[in-house]
């Protein structure tokens, strides 16, 4: 089975992964893509549910092997990318994806899935603000903030590549607009 794609992007910070995960509770047809990295894993984190953690050699290999549908170096060595494997995991259970990816991931596989997918830009009220927000996580070092804010500013160049932007100034109406754009696209 072929389901539908909603994909969400945004800058670190933005709030993509907040919105997602209130969709999934809205959605039951809706299933999380884990996507793979090559990270070290934070406190809290899970490998299988967050992410599934593996070593760089590992990444490369699987890279080779043609195993992801994309994947991207977000910074030197640390790889993202989302295994074919867990897009036809989530198909077999009869269930639509739901991916919370960087920007050029989003592109990637909205390219990819055409009329299937929906790619989304979740809009920070700021950079200022995308600093703040990653300042209060207290799990970025000040030069992991410095890197991430920086390359904030060319993920927003590229927002108006996608289906739609929702800009996250107010939590709620944020909310309410990604549920209604969802809503519509699995109609």
């Amino acid at each position: 089975m072929k389901g539908k794609v909603i994909i969400f992007s945004a800058p670190s910070g933005a709030g993509k992964t907040t919105i997602v995960q209130h969709l999934l509770k809205v959605y039951p047809q809706l299933e999380f893509s884990v996507s793979a990295c090559s990270r070290e894993k934070r406190n809290g984190e899970t490998n299988g549910v967050d992410y599934y953690f593996i070593s760089v050699e590992e990444f490369k290999q699987k890279i080779a092997n043609g195993e992801f549908a994309e994947y991207e170096e977000v910074y030197k060595d640390n790889f993202y990318g989302t295994l074919k494997s867990e897009i036809e995991r989530i198909w077999k259970k009869g269930k639509h994806i739901i991916f919370d990816m960087d920007v050029m991931g989003g592109l990637n596989l909205r390219l990819q899935f055409g009329d299937n997918a929906l790619a989304i830009f979740v809009m920070p009220p700021s950079v200022d603000h995308l600093e703040l927000r990653l300042k209060s996580r207290e799990t970025e070092t000040p030069e992991s903030i410095a890197r991430r804010i920086g390359k904030a500013g060319q993920e927003i160049k590229k927002a108006s590549l996608f289906d739609n932007i929702i800009l996250n100034d107010h939590l709620e109406t944020a909310l309410a607009e990604a549920e209604k754009l969802v809503g519509d696209f699995l109609k």
